[in-house]
């Protein structure tokens, strides 16, 4: 609140400092914002230092996607297979991951979830929906999955060969 008692507009006061943008512009801006707002707010929800934020993505992958192999965690995060395999040391030191033969690929095992792993992710899913439950955004859950639909619509995008080919003729 300002002295006044109103509340500050920080996303009015964003669009003052920013140039014109256009619709993709803004959802870009905003999203790249939002990412690190979240990067805080997870901290907060998980206490900051117990879990870092590279640790608890590990672990809802594999608990969304179920096991994986190493390089294929890095692929999709765009970081570098060592990067991902310090992290799953980690996970497997403290007893949440475990590797399993592959039988797709005999030098690269894949990581999967232990049952103590399970709980720490369920745990986390637990005390987010506990928090998100108490919270009124104020705006539609039509809303927001569309939002959702637009945000996947752009990561395809980017993650697509007609991307890959617009960078080649901007070189």
């Amino acid at each position: 609140m300002t002295e006044s008692g109103r509340k500050k507009d920080s996303s009015r006061k964003l669009k003052e400092t920013l140039p014109a943008e256009s619709a993709f512009d803004e959802l870009v801006n905003e999203t790249v914002l939002l990412f690190h707002r979240l990067r805080i707010v997870a901290d907060q929800v998980h206490h900051q230092g117990e879990m870092t934020g590279g640790l608890r993505s590990i672990l809802r992958s594999l608990d969304k996607q179920g096991a994986q192999t190493v390089p294929q965690m890095a692929r999709v995060r765009s970081v570098s297979r060592q990067h991902v395999q310090m992290l799953v040391n980690q996970l497997i030191e403290a007893g949440y991951v475990e590797l399993v033969s592959n039988p797709a690929h005999k030098r690269s095992p894949l990581a999967r979830l232990t049952p103590l792993g399970k709980k720490v992710v369920d745990a986390m899913n637990h005390r987010e929906a506990k928090l998100l439950a108490k919270t009124d955004l104020g705006v539609s859950d039509k809303k927001m999955i569309e939002a959702a639909e637009t945000l996947r619509a752009v990561r395809a995008l980017f993650e697509s060969e007609q991307w890959s080919r617009l960078l080649k003729t901007t070189k």
